[in-house]
């Protein structure tokens, strides 16, 4: 049975089906227990946000670097969706990031005695109060969400 790895991931940016590298996205999730009398009792709701990087080869960054150019500017890309996908035989994985703010981190990390293919990575922040799916599931409460989504 083939199972879900690293490498059996597509990836889709906004409407551009690219190759990354590499790729994260992590959630931070301020919900926090209350205390009464230094005893936990209960829990508050507390802000929450995602974000994540995505390293890109050059025949990546080429497709990007059009977009860049129709809009006039790296900054003037919209916020874009992403889609993290992977099957196994029996595994299937989706993980979907709303309003994905980009931001060129690190665009240049030369070493000529590397022998590694050379990538440029891009930081992303959720923007989105669609925020995150996993596997079709939102990740928040639709009732915090409520009156914002589109």
């Amino acid at each position: 049975m083939r199972r879900v790895s690293n490498s059996s991931f597509a990836f889709t940016l906004g409407d551009f089906r690219l190759r990354a590298e590499k790729a994260s996205l992590s959630i931070e999730d301020g919900r926090k227990e209350v205390k009464d009398g230094g005893v936990p009792n209960g829990w508050v709701p507390g802000e929450v946000g995602a974000s994540g990087d995505i390293e890109l080869d050059a025949t990546a960054m080429a497709i990007l670097s059009e977009e860049a150019e129709a809009k006039g500017s790296w900054q003037g890309i919209e916020p874009v969706d992403l889609q993290f996908y992977a099957k196994g035989t029996k595994e299937e994985e989706q993980v979907e990031a709303f309003g994905c703010l980009l931001n060129l981190k690190d665009i240049m990390d030369y070493d000529p005695t590397s022998d590694k293919k050379a990538t440029v990575k891009i930081g992303y922040v959720v923007t989105s109060p669609n925020f995150v799916k996993i596997n079709g599931v939102p990740y928040l409460d639709p009732a915090r969400v409520e009156g914002l989504t589109d």
